[in-house]
């Protein structure tokens, strides 16, 4: 059986603007009917210090987490660090989600494996509102773009390496919204997806939105 295990925004990884029990639910409804078992991790940091062990990694990794607000380091210790680096240089597939981009500042490779992030006093977002979400290339084929109510994260920093799928139209700017990255590892290659939209459960309500992650998942599956 192929599993899930989503790092969801508890703790210190929680905000007062994003109802990450909720987000973390709704994808995780849409992965059991993807046919994958999933789990929710009860604290971010102390997950990742078991990633030391590659016996403790799923087969897919969903990280749907906030910035933390207390000052600290991001991951939380140095042994949340390193298990991060150890999974990032492990090859497994990862599904990151809306305000995670924002998070684990102090992990470079978080951004390597990530294929882009929020830089302060640089990125933003409009007001919570109706988006106009427009798709690209091969992988939505057959989606119509489509509107949903949600944040439209802009200005994000993004690699070069990355296969944008979806943007919004914001001050004249075409930004992305969604990417795949396919990056080298010492065990080959390693898939990431990232999804900006999901700022709350009402977004995955959205039809055209669940089919876009559902393709997702089939990809970084493989």
């Amino acid at each position: 059986m192929t599993t899930a295990l989503i790092l969801s925004g508890t703790g210190r990884y929680a905000d007062p603007w994003h109802p990450f029990a909720e987000t973390s639910g709704a994808v995780a409804d849409l992965l059991r009917g993807q046919g994958l078992t999933t789990e929710t991790a009860d604290d971010v940091d102390t997950t990742l210090e078991g990633f030391g062990d590659s016996a403790a990694w799923p087969d897919l990794l969903v990280v749907n987490v906030g910035l933390p607000r207390d000052g600290g380091t991001s991951p939380g210790t140095d042994a949340a660090s390193a298990g991060l680096d150890a999974w990032v240089a492990g090859g497994r597939p990862l599904l990151a989600l809306h305000s995670s981009a924002t998070s684990f500042v102090d992990s470079a490779s978080w951004e390597e494996a990530l294929g882009g992030r929020w830089v302060r006093d640089v990125s933003m977002h409009p007001k919570y509102g109706t988006a106009n979400i427009l798709l690209e290339g091969s992988f939505p084929v057959g989606i119509p773009d489509f509107t949903v109510d949600d944040e439209r994260y802009s200005w994000l920093r993004t690699s070069p390496d990355v296969v944008v799928h979806a943007r919004h139209e914001h001050e004249g700017h075409l930004h992305p919204l969604m990417w795949s990255l396919e990056r080298q590892v010492a065990t080959g290659s390693a898939r990431s997806f990232y999804d900006a939209l999901g700022h709350d459960a009402a977004s995955y309500s959205s039809p055209e939105h669940r089919e876009l992650l559902k393709r997702a998942v089939d990809w970084l599956l493989g």
